[in-house]
């Protein structure tokens, strides 16, 4: 299992390879990444065996911050019949495993696969279990069969704890029509990604406060008044009636990048449509001056060169927030709720 398979947002395979390539440099893994484009995946072939073992203990896989999920392992084809006898067979070679997902590319193909898998996964699941190859809720590692045609698939493994929270790392969350944009379950995703669940009610409690800078029409005022918290929803653009009439939300009519709190805030969220460098550099203002002690900030990516340019304006935030002797957690992920963008959070400690 020398190969590493990387889901991500199709245009985006040139990111994930310059990023995993950047993380098996650092740990000293000999390989190289390839990928073709808006195939929604890329794949970093180790040179050595159990070299992609080590580059996965290796990285945290959170911390990665264009893919969506990863899996080490190889590809194999499946005959016209008795596809599970093959994957049984060859599953000998690898360890017993705790659970298994049935995965697709984000691509029109993976779509139309997706039909497939849910027959696919009750038998397979079954004859698993039966060979001794599946005990649900073991301590093994998790199966992650990634499809590209009924026939073609790639046989992984990934530590629970160490990929993604979701199936092809895409959360199911549902749109609430009471939001008045879509935007909405940016937010959302944000805080499932970088919030354990079970600290929700302590960092996102009621009664907080918040300000959310470029706030029109309210899409993420909506998400913090859903949890009763407190907003400043500064834009000159207007904001949805209903979020007004709350009693949670005052309306600023004012520039987000010149408007400052009179008192520090609980969070601060910004999805402003700007140069990433001045949105990041606004980012480090609030959290390095303590103005507020938690933010989700959206970085819009330029054209080219995408993963490099991310690096380096995290790296700008980290040393300016060491010169101003503050210390802090960064986070940054291209959300599946992202398109040409990634999300920053940013905690004080």
């Amino acid at each position: 299992m020398n190969t590493l398979l990387l889901h991500c947002r199709p245009g985006f395979e040139n990111e994930v390879c310059a990023e995993i390539s950047d993380q098996a440099a650092r740990l000293s893994v000999a390989g190289y990444a390839k990928a073709k484009p808006n195939s929604a995946c890329a794949e970093f072939i180790c040179s050595e065996p159990e070299q992609a073992q080590r580059l996965m203990h290796g990285v945290r896989f959170a911390r990665l911050i264009f893919a969506r999920q990863w899996a080490r392992g190889e590809h194999l084809t499946l005959p016209e019949t008795d596809r599970i006898g093959v994957l049984l067979e060859q599953l000998k070679a690898y360890p017993v495993c705790g659970s298994v997902w049935l995965e697709v590319l984000d691509t029109n193909d993976g779509k139309e696969l997706s039909n497939f898998c849910r027959k696919f996964e009750a038998p397979l699941r079954k004859a698993l279990t039966k060979a001794g190859r599946l005990v649900e809720g073991g301590s093994g590692p998790r199966l992650l069969l990634t499809f590209k045609s009924g026939r073609e698939v790639f046989l992984g493994i990934a530590e629970a704890d160490n990929s993604a929270m979701w199936p092809m790392g895409i959360p199911r969350l549902k749109f609430p029509r009471q939001a008045p944009s879509r935007s909405t379950l940016k937010l959302e995703e944000a805080w499932h990604h970088f919030i354990p669940r079970e600290q929700w009610d302590a960092r996102l409690a009621p009664g907080m406060t918040a300000v959310d800078l470029g706030a029109s029409p309210g899409g993420w005022t909506w998400q913090l008044v859903n949890r009763d918290i407190e907003v400043m929803a500064v834009d000159n653009g207007p904001m949805n009636q209903e979020l007004l009439e709350s009693g949670l939300v005052g309306h600023y009519r004012a520039d987000g990048f010149a408007f400052r709190p009179k008192q520090p805030v609980d969070w601060m969220v910004c999805d402003i449509v700007e140069k990433p460098a001045k949105n990041a550099a606004l980012l480090e203002t609030w959290i390095g001056e303590g103005l507020c002690r938690e933010a989700v900030v959206n970085l819009k990516l330029p054209m080219k060169q995408r993963y490099a340019e991310v690096k380096r304006l995290l790296e700008r935030i980290a040393d300016g927030l060491a010169e101003r002797g503050v210390k802090a957690s960064i986070g940054c992920k291209q959300l599946y709720h992202d398109r040409e963008e990634v999300t920053c959070h940013l905690r004080r400690r």
